[in-house]
């Protein structure tokens, strides 16, 4: 079966001749990088000990060393951002002795290629007693039924499964699979270790064989744009080596670099863990009333591409959630941004975000409406829903005030405060206070009034 390719490891097909035993474990034997491969492909580790990063994954004990040094181990799923090294490590684990491996891509691949593979693997298991490493790219573009079709073969380990996905697995593989795997989390490279990557590529031969030199404030830039993905480090700095070569040029500066890349991609998956952390991150920053994170966090979503609409619709929520009337004209602003956004739409729409998001982001806070909304909601769902006072009822159509109904009612305008006692709520839920008005911005007056407005309400002493 063909081997799948991500760009940086290229994965090779299990070879059956090659006799067990006659490679160390953790240890791909050397190939020729094929003419003109990429350099990130050239770069592509061999040995457990030329991976870079991932420490916490291969410290000795370590479930994924254990696997590729040949050991026990369960079926695994390697989570984590691009270009950390999930195909890398999966590729180490190509010749470990004693086992097959196969790799498949979730891109190309069915439920028809799934079922060839467990036959092949059952009869490898049966005839030679060898087990099968399956690894599958991309898992999380499986359908459903293709994840399932996985379940009995990890269940007996007739295949040891290693599968490697960029997205967050509680979002994207199906409950049975996901708790037979053990999930492990690769982290984005630091900026350090992007820096080994660079320098090694630029120094060994099956790199850049040392041709060129990378200045240090180009060495900052492309660290910067890789953003702790491996691969666009290399990718990023092949394009950069070319375009000084081609004018006869030794010297990787500033500018080679900034002439190569136009500016870093954002990683950011609308459909997610990115898109949901970026998010979260976006509001929490704004509820702790940091503006300059919070805008951080606005920039990344509209760079990545994230709807503008939907920016729009958290801010309006969140206007009310966690600002509320301690400062009133929170929610004007942030309905005035989902407006301009209908309205003028992209790049315009922008400022109208950024301005409704610093709006909120300096605003005092109060959740109190939030948490009274929902206090009252969940009373009434608890059945906290008594008859409503005879004299609130509607009372004008035939044979309402038979009924009692509007009888008794006072209207307060024809008071001089305007208030009067009354009773609003249902027996049961009189003197109840679902909404309790913090001492932030303009709710510190509304605080004071609204305990002169319950006391006249409710006929308490003092009242105004």
């Amino acid at each position: 079966m063909a081997a799948e390719d991500d760009g940086l490891f290229a994965l090779p097909a299990s070879d059956d001749t090659v006799p067990a035993g006659t490679v160390p474990a953790g240890t791909v034997p050397a190939e020729p990088a094929r003419a003109g491969a990429p350099l990130a492909v050239r770069m592509r580790p061999r040995t457990l000990a030329e991976v870079v990063g991932q420490a916490h994954l291969l410290r000795p004990g370590a479930p994924l060393r254990r696997l590729a040094e040949g050991g026990e181990a369960a079926s695994v799923l390697l989570y984590g951002p691009p270009g950390t090294g999930k195909t890398t490590l999966a590729r180490l684990l190509a010749h470990i002795a004693t086992r097959h491996f196969v790799a498949l891509s979730a891109l190309s691949s069915g439920v028809k290629e799934l079922r060839d593979v467990m036959n092949d693997a059952r009869r490898r298991h049966d005839r030679q007693n060898r087990q099968t490493v399956l690894f599958v790219d991309e898992v999380h573009r499986f359908s459903k039924t293709q994840q399932d079709a996985l379940l009995g073969a990890v269940e007996d380990r007739l295949v040891l499964l290693v599968a490697a996905t960029t997205e967050n697995p509680s979002f994207s593989v199906v409950s049975p699979l996901l708790s037979r795997l053990l999930v492990l989390q690769l982290r984005a490279l630091t900026e350090d270790e992007v820096r080994e990557l660079l320098r090694r590529a630029v120094k060994e031969e099956r790199g850049l064989g040392g041709a060129v030199t990378l200045s240090a404030e180009a060495e900052d830039a492309l660290v910067r744009l890789a953003a702790g993905d491996g691969r666009s480090a290399l990718t990023a700095l092949e394009v950069s080596a070319d375009g000084v070569t081609d004018v006869g040029g030794t010297v990787i500066d500033v500018a080679a670099v900034e002439r190569a890349v136009a500016e870093t991609t954002v990683r950011y998956d609308r459909q997610g863990d990115q898109h949901h952390d970026v998010v979260s991150a976006f509001i929490k920053s704004i509820r702790g009333s940091d503006p300059d994170a919070a805008l951080h966090y606005l920039a990344r979503m509209l760079v990545a591409g994230e709807d503008p609409r939907f920016i729009a619709r958290r801010l309006v929520v969140h206007a009310s959630e966690d600002v509320g009337l301690a400062d009133p004209t929170a929610l004007q602003a942030a309905v005035a941004a989902a407006q301009t956004v209908q309205l003028i739409g992209m790049p315009e729409a922008r400022l109208a975000l950024a301005q409704a998001t610093v709006h909120l982001a300096m605003a005092p806070k109060s959740n109190s409406v939030i948490v009274g909304i929902d206090e009252a909601m969940a009373d009434v769902r608890a059945g906290a829903v008594g008859e409503i006072p005879a004299h609130l009822r509607y009372g004008r159509y035939t044979g309402a005030r038979e009924l009692g109904n509007a009888i008794g009612y006072r209207y307060p305008h024809r008071t001089p405060e305007g208030v009067l006692n009354q009773q609003y709520p249902p027996d049961d839920l009189v003197g109840t206070d679902y909404y309790r008005p913090t001492r932030h911005g303009g709710e510190r007056a509304l605080h004071e009034r609204l305990i002169r407005l319950r006391r006249a309400v409710r006929g308490e002493e003092g009242q105004p």
